[in-house]
């Protein structure tokens, strides 16, 4: 039995029927490379020989009576992988957009918590004899580098399945801890919680001071984004469970000359040719405001040799897209400068601070409020905190395959955000960026926009850098 740290509990609290905290990776497959052709059976054995490796793949959720502590994890005693990894197919004509299709409805439904929280779907009839891999894992139980970790376990660095070894003695599980035992626990943390929070006021009490300080420098306003200030978009709306996705693929090597052309970092690069795609976006539903976007861009705090008892170890930083800006030279310096503003007052706030306080919500009392939030549709009612996420997730360098099957692009997909309804994902892969974009249905219905517009972007912003250099 293992209690989930405060951070991963809140995706557990965060979660509404309309807001679900899952988040998506598609990975498309050359089958060509698989030792005597494509079978659905050599990826479900696959996985079944690997389900050791991963821990995480066999816990489920026990709840603590009357909510006066977070769940906990136990080894599932009934867990059968057969309830977890899906087929299906692909509708014709088996293109992305297809593929796509099939990613959109498999995101638009929450994950079982009576089972361990994933599911893996493989997607059969794509065109050219590709198939494709959808993994859909809880927030609660992975953030970008956890999830790689996770995930290194059913790859090969060749077409030839490895044999990662089986355990001598079957998986048996763990008997379901009584109520009693559950309360008994939780009350023994929450009577510790008074020293702790001792500890934790004196150190937000300095993350204040810090901020206060990084709030009041005076910059460039372009340079600048506050939450609740963010303009009223259609894509701001109250969210529904609906979701549409959409993929793309550029060059690793054109982000670089981009981001060396203009002495920027990768990751203000991926923030431009976001901000690109979403001025297209507002340009075509006739929505382009005249101020920036606000866009929450998760930022990892793992330190190396830093052991913590908790999955997700990210932060957060608001950042200015100034979409109100024709130039994409122009938006990627004022991005720039942006970027160093919003990491400075990122890390005044303080990930210890964030975790801290995770630590002390009030299971119950949180998911009521999260509902009701959602469900009355308060987030049309005042000035969104966000428009929209973006991610930029550092992926493998070197060729990789699953079951023999080449690895021909990652796509990730994290969740969305009251007032958010776009997240966009982007992963380094092999020399290139896989481009994903996810977004509410209802709220931002041509999706395929947004991610023609990162291509593009990435055109025009290396076109200027060359005109540069």
């Amino acid at each position: 039995m293992k209690r989930l740290s405060g951070m991963d509990a809140t995706f557990l609290y965060l979660e509404t029927p309309e807001m679900h905290m899952h988040v998506i990776g598609v990975l498309l497959l050359d089958t060509s490379t698989m030792a005597g052709g494509y079978s659905f059976d050599k990826i479900r054995k696959m996985v079944d020989d690997r389900i050791h490796l991963m821990p995480s793949f066999r816990r489920r959720l026990i709840n603590v009576p009357f909510g006066i502590g977070h769940p906990v994890w136990i080894d599932d005693p009934t867990f059968d992988v057969e309830n977890h990894l899906l087929r299906i197919g692909a509708p014709p004509p088996g293109d992305q957009r297809a593929l796509a299709d099939v990613v959109g409805e498999i995101a638009s439904r929450a994950l079982d918590r009576n089972k361990p929280l994933w599911e893996m779907w493989v997607v059969e009839g794509l065109q050219d004899d590709k198939a494709a891999i959808v993994t859909k894992m809880h927030h609660a139980t992975i953030d970008g580098a956890s999830g790689a970790d996770i995930m290194v376990h059913l790859l090969d660095l060749t077409p030839e399945v490895a044999d990662k070894g089986k355990p001598e003695r079957p998986f048996l599980g763990e008997r379901r801890p009584s109520d009693l035992k559950l309360f008994r626990d939780a009350l023994v943390t929450q009577l510790a919680n008074p020293v702790r929070v001792a500890g934790a006021m004196t150190r937000a009490a300095g993350s204040a001071f810090k901020t206060i300080r990084a709030m009041t420098r005076r910059g460039d306003d372009r340079a600048s984004a506050t939450p609740f200030m963010a303009p009223r978009l259609r894509m701001s709306g109250s969210l529904t469970p609906h979701r549409s996705v959409a993929f793309g693929q550029a060059s690793l090597d054109d982000l670089k000359v981009i981001k060396n052309a203009f002495g920027a970092k990768v990751n203000d690069v991926v923030l431009a040719i976001s901000t690109h795609a979403l001025r297209s976006y507002l340009q075509w539903t006739e929505e382009l405001p005249d101020k920036p976007l606000v866009a929450a861009c998760p930022i990892s705090v793992r330190k190396e040799g830093v052991e913590r008892d908790s999955a997700n170890q990210v932060s957060n930083m608001l950042v200015p897209l100034p979409v109100q800006v024709a130039d994409v030279a122009e938006q990627l310096e004022i991005i720039t400068e942006a970027t160093k503003r919003s990491k400075e007052l990122a890390n005044a706030i303080g990930a210890e601070t964030l975790m801290d306080w995770a630590e002390f919500l009030a299971p119950r009392l949180f998911t009521t409020a999260m509902r009701v939030y959602s469900g009355s549709r308060l987030p049309d009612l005042h000035p969104p905190a966000l428009n929209c996420i973006v991610s930029n997730v550092p992926g493998p360098p070197v060729p990789l395959y699953t079951a023999g099957a080449r690895i021909l692009s990652i796509s990730p997909m994290g969740p969305l955000l009251p007032g958010a309804g776009v997240n966009i994902t982007v992963l380094s892969n092999m020399g290139n960026v896989d481009l994903g974009v996810i977004a509410c249905r209802d709220t931002v219905p041509e999706v395929w926009r947004i991610a023609d517009g990162l291509s593009e972007g990435v055109q025009l912003l290396l076109k200027a850098a060359r005109e540069r250099t």
